[in-house]
């Protein structure tokens, strides 16, 4: 792609500084037509990647700031790209913009510069999902892990499974070529041996979803039990502060109250019920039917008893965790997972520290989860056809054992972006912001 795209890279509203990018083959001649730089260097001649000072020309004003040029290929999008930094008023710098536009520069769509830095092979397409899951990070578990994205970690995995495909396959080539050698029987175990090593390798891959998903989305948990156990003072405490109201009238939280919490990095998505039982008026029935819905989705249930029995439970399909409330008050009087005090504060941090271990377990710092659903996808539907291919390995012939076997070739190739259609290609830009 050579057509000259511009737009503001930094975030929308009043800053100290704003930046306005250009990438594109002509890319220095419009910074020629804008930049007046207080040095004797003149635009032409601009070292790449040194910062200089000077006036850039917007519409109908100028602005005193600092001009880069990125020289093609070593740039992010692989071709040249110009980067005024003015001040980060909102209307210089969309002036700026509108002056890139006017000299033949086009508005840059959703994740052009990104798509043109994939396009262009800069990074894989897993890097660059990588890439927005750590902007869009709202914990610290989700901005490592997809650092562990964008920095190639998942990508490099996937192309070591990808070579010994290829490897397989040109053992089947060659024996399909020169079947005068007779090494299919031999061929055949070995082959049958290598898929089931590198089907083994995607089933690892892909069980790391469950935990992955839960690292980017935030694990839900929902704090159940009979009225007045002292549901709501544990979210209070859970939060640290004030969110739901507390009372020791039995049905005061009608509806589900919410509240987030991190522990170790993770976001837990924590929800307060309505007190489940079978007595109820009305309205408070409407807020125990939801809190059974909330039951059924929900990763952690937090069963809360003060020790007059436990709610029912029923349809919930998460990992139930048993907390007896108010030791402050009596003593457990059963097996409990938990004993705490919402009042005093008393056991909370281990309640925390059960909470992470039944959710995400330990998690592992240099370690490529699967986060994103399409590449649990193509992992399962890549293990599909090694599935297909042991099954029928020594069944069919070799030509069709290679059809299964560049059938997960492909479909692994979709997480890099190497077999990616236009489709996959565009729906993952389209999560980017103009300017990224």
């Amino acid at each position: 792609m050579q057509e000259n795209i511009s737009a503001i890279s930094t975030a929308a509203g009043t800053g100290g500084v704003a930046i306005i990018r250009i990438s594109g083959k002509n890319s220095l001649e419009i910074a020629k037509k804008m930049f007046s730089p207080s040095g004797k260097t003149p635009v032409e001649k601009f070292l790449p990647n040194y910062m200089y000072a000077g006036e850039i020309e917007g519409d109908g004003f100028k602005d005193y700031g600092m001009c880069v040029y990125f020289k093609a290929p070593k740039s992010f999008t692989g071709e040249d790209v110009i980067e005024f930094h003015c001040h980060g008023g909102v209307q210089i710098a969309r002036g700026i913009l509108s002056k890139t536009l006017s000299l033949g520069a086009r508005a840059a769509e959703k994740g052009e510069f990104t798509k043109r830095a994939f396009i262009n092979g800069k990074l894989t397409l897993s890097s660059a999902e990588g890439m927005i899951d750590m902007i869009n990070a709202e914990s610290l578990a989700t901005l490592r892990a997809g650092s562990m994205l964008y920095n190639e970690k998942l990508s490099k995995e996937i192309v070591v499974i990808q070579n010994s495909l290829k490897d397989i396959l040109a053992e089947i080539a060659a024996d399909i070529d020169y079947p005068e050698e007779d090494l299919e029987g031999v061929n055949a175990q070995k082959t049958a041996e290598d898929i089931k090593e590198i089907s083994e390798k995607l089933s690892a891959l892909a069980s790391s979803y469950s935990c992955g998903k839960k690292i980017k989305e935030g694990v839900t948990v929902a704090i159940c039990g009979k009225p007045n156990t002292g549901k709501s003072s544990l979210l209070n405490a859970l939060l640290g502060y004030d969110k739901a109201i507390v009372s020791s009238e039995a049905g005061t939280t009608r509806d589900a109250v919410e509240g987030a919490i991190d522990i170790d990095g993770v976001k837990y998505n924590l929800t307060d019920t309505a007190g489940i039982r079978e007595s109820a008026g009305n309205i408070e029935s409407i807020g125990i039917e939801r809190a059974k819905k909330i039951l059924s989705s929900a990763d952690i249930i937090l069963s809360v008893t003060d020790g007059n029995g436990e709610a029912d439970l029923s349809g919930a399909n998460g990992v139930v965790i048993k907390v007896f409330n108010k030791c402050d008050l009596k003593k457990s009087d059963g097996k409990y997972d938990c004993i705490v005090s919402a009042k005093t504060g008393e056991g909370l941090e281990n309640l925390k520290k059960v909470i992470a271990q039944k959710a995400v377990g330990e998690l592992s710092l240099d370690k490529a989860y699967i986060i994103e659903k399409r590449h649990y996808s193509a992992l399962v539907r890549a293990n599909e056809a090694l599935q297909s291919a042991l099954n029928n390995v020594n069944l069919f012939s070799t030509d069709i054992l290679a059809i299964d076997l560049k059938e997960a070739w492909e479909a692994l190739g979709e997480i890099t972006g190497e077999t990616a259609n236009e489709q996959i290609i565009s729906t993952v830009f389209e999560k980017f912001c103009v300017g990224k």
